[in-house]
């Protein structure tokens, strides 16, 4: 009697157990990326006002600067929740971008949300390209009997030991 109880209760145990860590793969992952946005210091930023040297104070290094020019600093902040195991998926972001002029100073400020992401959806596994398909066993033994061969490239004088006339 006493070795029934003690299963009872390991087995209990043990379902116990095992619903925690089925239940703990359903809790949401919350992470954030990117720039940490202070509102306060992002609408004391003043066109006109500011220049490069006392955004990069009040704000720190851009997340990304334009790549022709250097006339965009772009601050990118996202927030992005996932279940378990799946895909993250952005649930909010914010995109601040500052434009300067030729002398350095602030000229605009844009701000842009998540209605300004795109989501790509790739079609297939493959790229098509033009020409014949090759499986994988053709890749790998398609050159077996064509080297050297008439017709392969390598003539007389062209290497390969075709038709050589010195060692």
């Amino acid at each position: 009697m006493m070795m029934s109880v003690s299963s009872t209760r390991l087995a209990a145990l043990g379902l116990g157990l095992a619903m925690a860590v089925a239940a703990s793969a359903c809790t949401p992952l919350r992470s954030h990326q990117g720039y940490v946005v202070d509102v306060d210091l992002v609408n004391s930023i003043q066109p006109g006002v500011d220049n490069r040297q006392s955004v990069l104070q009040t704000l720190g290094t851009p997340t990304i600067s334009s790549q022709f020019g250097g006339t965009d600093w772009y601050y990118v902040a996202r927030d992005s929740r996932n279940l378990g195991y799946t895909l993250p998926h952005p649930s909010s972001q914010i995109t601040l971008q500052i434009s300067f002029d030729q002398a350095g100073n602030v000229t605009t400020i844009r701000r842009a949300g998540i209605d300004q992401v795109a989501d790509i959806s790739p079609y297939g596994k493959t790229t098509p390209t033009l020409g014949r398909e090759r499986g994988f066993f053709q890749d790998l033994f398609g050159n077996i009997g064509a080297v050297g061969a008439p017709g392969a490239g390598a003539g007389p004088g062209q290497g390969g030991g075709a038709g050589r006339t010195r060692p």
